[in-house]
């Protein structure tokens, strides 16, 4: 399984990507709230080939600023 954890920020937000035991896939990198950089982070996401868990902490409503829909996959 794959987690993904997401710092959201009212203009970005901060996503970093671990295998289990804390093996780093992805070191942390930052995104914008656009559909080009959610599309990409969602395409990065399926290409890992996985179960991948998505953790984001609430923070009033910018966990809310983008839902997008690709096959099974909904990201917040």
């Amino acid at each position: 399984m794959i987690s993904v954890g997401i710092d959201v920020s009212k203009g970005k937000s901060t996503v970093c990507i671990l295998k289990p035991y804390g093996e780093i896939v992805s070191k942390p990198f930052n995104i914008t709230h656009t559909h080009k950089d959610l599309s990409e982070l969602s395409s990065m996401l399926f290409r890992l080939n996985d179960e991948v868990k998505i953790v984001m902490e609430a923070t009033g409503i910018f966990q809310f600023l983008h839902i997008y829909r690709k096959k099974d996959f909904l990201f917040l």
